[in-house]
C-alpha cells in the first residue's frame, strides 16, 4: 500500500508487503556411525527449537505513538483558529475541512488534500527539512519526522502498511530486532533525503517501512536454505518493492527517505536476522543438551561482514555530508530523477 501521491508537501508513502512461505524442515537423513548410533543432520527452524511464539507489541506502540502525534499535530495547528487571520491567501485556499471537529479541523482540501495539517505546522512539530538540519543545526528533525504524517490518510496508508508488514516480523524476531531495523531505517532515509530534497519538506513513517521491506528481502537471501519455493518469494517481494518504488516518482513523494530507508533494512536483514543452520546429533554418549549446536554458513558470515562495514561506512559518510551542507544533486546531476521523473501530466521542481 503507498501513501496517495498528491500531497502539498513531499510525503513518505506506505510500503507494501509480499506473505512469504513459512521455514521449513528438510528431510532427515541417516548415517551410521562408529558407536553405533546415528547423525542426523537438518535445518530447523529456531521458532520450532524454542517452541515459543512471540507476542508482537512494538508495532502497536508504534501505531499509538504515529496517532497520538498526529492528534497533537492537529491540535496545535487549530486551522478554524486560523481562519480568522483572513486575507487573500486564505480565501483563495477555501474555508478548513470538518469543522465540525473545531479545533482539530483540517486545512483546506487546496492546501492539503490528505486531511492534515498546514506545512508550517509540520515544520514547527520537526518535519525534515534541509535548510534547518544544516543551517539551524537542528538534527533531532531526522528522527522526528517518522513520527509526523501529512494528513489522516497518509497516516492510515502507513499504519496499515506497518501492521501488515512488522507485526510478522516481530513475532518471528523480536521487538529488539525489528525495533533496531524500524528506528536506524527511518534515521538512514531522513539522511539520504536531506542529502537531496531542496526547497521542500518531508514527514512520514515510510522510510521505516521500506526498511522492514529491505530488512524482509535480505532475510530471505542469508537464510535461503531454511525456505521453499524460495523463487517466487524473491519475486514477489521484489515486485512489491519495485512497484512502491515506481510509485516514488511522482510529485510530492520523498522516494529518496524510500531509498535509504530500504537500503539500511536490507544491510541490518544481514547482519542481525540471519538464523544459524541447525544441526541434530543423536548420540548414545552424548547428554541431550549437547545434540544441538548452532552453525552458520560461510556465506552468511561473509554477507553479514560486509553488510556490517557497508552500513556503517554508509551513514557515517552521508550523515557527515549533510551536516557539512553538501548537497548530494551537485555531485549526482542524474538523482533527482529516482525521486521525481517529469511527465506531460507534472512537472517536477528541481531548482
Amino acid at each position: 500500500m503507498h501513501s496517495p501521491a498528491a500531497a502539498p508537501d513531499p510525503e513518505r508513502g506506505g510500503g507494501g508487503g509480499g506473505r512469504l512461505p513459512r521455514p521449513h524442515r528438510s528431510s532427515t537423513s541417516a548415517a551410521p556411525n562408529g558407536s553405533g548410533g546415528h547423525h542426523y543432520n537438518y535445518h530447523r527452524d529456531p521458532a520450532d527449537y524454542h517452541g515459543r511464539a512471540r507476542h508482537s507489541w512494538l508495532v502497536p506502540v508504534c501505531v499509538v505513538a504515529c496517532v497520538v502525534v498526529f492528534v497533537v499535530t492537529m491540535y496545535v495547528n487549530d486551522c478554524r483558529g486560523h481562519e480568522l487571520d483572513g486575507g487573500p491567501l486564505r480565501e483563495q485556499q477555501g474555508r478548513c475541512v470538518a469543522r465540525f471537529l473545531r479545533r482539530f479541523s483540517f486545512q483546506p482540501l487546496r492546501e492539503n488534500p490528505l486531511l492534515g495539517p498546514s506545512s508550517r505546522t509540520l515544520i514547527k512539530m520537526g518535519a525534515l527539512e534541509r535548510s534547518r538540519i544544516v543551517d539551524g543545526h537542528q538534527g533531532w528533525r531526522l528522527l522526528t519526522a517518522t513520527w509526523l504524517h501529512a494528513g489522516l490518510i497518509h497516516l492510515l496508508a502507513n499504519m496499515l502498511s506497518l501492521v501488515f508488514i512488522g507485526i510478522r516480523l516481530e513475532q518471528q524476531f523480536g521487538f529488539v530486532r525489528i525495533g533496531i531495523i524500524y528506528l536506524l531505517s527511518g534515521f538512514g532515509g531522513s539522511v539520504l533525503s536531506g542529502l537531496f530534497l531542496r526547497n521542500s519538506i518531508s514527514v512520514g513513517a515510510s522510510s521505516a517501512l521500506f526498511g522492514l521491506l529491505g530488512a524482509m528481502l535480505s532475510e530471505l537471501l542469508t537464510n535461503w536454505n531454511l525456505y521453499c519455493n524460495k523463487a517466487a518469494a524473491v519475486t514477489t517481494l521484489l515486485v512489491v518493492i519495485l512497484i512502491n518504488l515506481a510509485v516514488g516518482i511522482v510529485p510530492h513523494v520523498d522516494n529518496f527517505a524510500h531509498i535509504g530507508g530500504f537500503l539500511v533494512g536490507f544491510l541490518l536483514g544481514f547482519i542481525i536476522l540471519l538464523r544459524p543452520q541447525y544441526a541434530w546429533m543423536e548420540r548414545d554418549n552424548l547428554p541431550a543438551d549437547n545434540r544441538v549446536k548452532s552453525k552458520y554458513k560461510l556465506y552468511q558470515l561473509i554477507l553479514l561482514g560486509i553488510a556490517t562495514i557497508l552500513l556503517i561506512a554508509g551513514l557515517v559518510f552521508c550523515t557527515v555530508m549533510l551536516f557539512k551542507g553538501k548537497d548530494g544533486n551537485d555531485h549526482c546531476s542524474w538523482c533527482h530523477y529516482l525521486s521525481c521523473v517529469p511527465t506531460s501530466k507534472w512537472k517536477c521542481d528541481n531548482s
